[in-house]
């Protein structure tokens, strides 16, 4: 009797709005959320948890450690657990006008049809070129961030108030009615200190009720060598309050050293300011609308990037240094061929393509 071939698949994705028996569910975009799913699902069929950043009263980046049936809202391995990729998370959907964009990933409830967790997803190379001549304990990853992202930051902070504006008008209260045109960075800029210091004051209201926003696999390599490191992969997770300090404490800097531009983190400053500012007011806000005007003569295709020198200074841990999951371990993530049907036009997909005896 022939033995029936294994399907390509990934470890713990039963069920998912991805088909991972053909070609089109291994391409780049796909797999950057994809493998860390089940990445994280690995993670935790080791009784590994996820290192957690999460921000304490100093405004500091602390860590912690996260299971990843807290992180998904349910086992990950379960048979009631639906991995739907690329697809908006519905409950937010009351915080704003028009159309709320797709997250990388939300956990569903097979059984009782219901939306459990959103996840944005940033599969990151360890180290990046700022910090790939340095020794390994110093090494850091590259984090790019969609103006997306910023929509689900605020919805996270948002939904905390609902029912509560009255909280949020406080902070805010009547220091911003002088500014008449928020289009013009030369209006704006002068407030920025002052919207720094309310969305810490709304950081403080909300440390007990922080909430994962960002699920950040790393991968290394030995140097900027497309070599894997032994000890190549594991996860990390931002906690919305943490996520902020990366375009906050960047924009304080600049403030602090008297500059007046309105670089990209400063522009993501003010647009997740205004986002909760419209929210205070309305009970909503139109993302489309603040981040289409707010641009201040620079292209929204990113909200910022950050690279590996200052991450590091967040991320520094053992994890980083040596992550726990090993090169051998692969071949127990990536199930029935499907490394053979992987796309290899990003360096972590043509690592694991041009590896073949990682297989073996």
């Amino acid at each position: 009797m022939t033995q029936k071939k294994e399907q390509p698949r990934l470890f713990g994705i039963k069920y998912s709005n991805r088909d991972f028996s053909k070609k089109e569910s291994w391409g780049k975009n796909q797999f950057n959320s994809s493998f860390p799913a089940s990445l994280a699902a690995f993670l935790y069929s080791k009784e590994l948890k996820c290192k957690y950043l999460k921000l304490n009263n100093k405004f500091e980046v602390e860590h912690s450690e996260i299971p990843v049936d807290t992180l998904f809202g349910e086992d990950p391995t379960s048979e009631d657990i639906f991995y739907a990729f690329e697809t908006q998370y519905t409950p937010y959907q009351q915080l704003v006008l028009g159309t709320l964009p797709r997250v990388d990933l939300v956990t569903q409830s097979k059984k009782d049809k219901t939306c459990l967790a959103p996840i944005e997803i940033k599969l990151t190379a360890l180290p990046d070129h700022t910090t790939c001549d340095l020794n390994e304990n110093k090494y850091g990853s590259e984090l790019v961030v969609r103006p997306d992202t910023i929509v689900y930051l605020a919805c996270s902070i948002a939904e905390h108030f609902v029912g509560k504006l009255s909280a949020l008008n406080k902070i805010f209260g009547k220091k911003y009615d002088t500014i008449t045109d928020w289009t013009e960075g030369v209006n704006v800029q002068p407030f920025l200190q002052k919207m720094i210091d309310d969305l810490n004051s709304i950081c403080l209201n909300l440390l007990d009720n922080q909430t994962a926003l960002v699920l950040q696999p790393i991968w290394k390599t030995i140097g900027k060598s497309p070599k894997l490191a032994e000890n190549c992969l594991d996860c990390f997770v931002w906690i919305d309050l943490a996520f902020t300090r990366l375009f906050i404490d960047s924009t304080q800097s600049d403030l602090n050293k008297g500059k007046t531009s309105i670089p990209r983190h400063s522009r993501t400053t003010i647009w997740l300011f205004r986002m909760l500012y419209d929210f205070a007011q309305n009970g909503q806000f139109d993302h489309e609308a603040i981040i289409d005007s707010l641009s201040y003569n620079t292209k929204n295709d990113k909200a910022f990037a950050i690279n590996g020198k200052v991450t590091h200074k967040y991320m520094k841990s053992q994890e980083l240094t040596k992550p726990r999951v090993t090169q051998i371990e692969i071949k127990k993530i990536i199930l029935g061929g499907g490394q053979n049907l992987l796309s290899p036009e990003r360096r972590f997909d043509a690592i694991i393509y041009n590896t073949p005896k990682l297989f073996d």
